[in-house]
């Protein structure tokens, strides 16, 4: 038996599907960023970490550009921008 070259029905809307949860995996970064611009507050947040969370989620992006991965490239940007704003916050709330 060959295999097929062409993607079954499952493989395509499962890889829609990771790309919902891809993203919405990365709602934590605007969640947290709605707090702290809400609550004009960071206290108790660690930039160093949403700064390694930053620069993981960017690695990510160029690695998804590299290889030319749809859904690397929007998750990350996503969330590039989402930790972005955290650290934002951060800088500007921290006690």
């Amino acid at each position: 038996m060959t295999p097929c070259n062409h993607p079954s029905n499952f493989r395509r809307y499962y890889a829609i599907y990771m790309l919902f949860i891809a993203i919405a995996g990365q709602l934590l970064y605007f969640i947290q960023a709605y707090k702290i611009f809400a609550s004009q507050s960071a206290q108790d947040l660690s930039l160093l970490g949403f700064v390694v969370g930053l620069i993981s989620v960017t690695s990510w992006l160029i690695y998804g550009i590299i290889l030319k991965d749809i859904p690397l490239i929007v998750a990350n940007a996503f969330a590039c921008s989402g930790a972005l704003l955290v650290v934002i916050g951060i800088i500007m709330y921290a006690p």
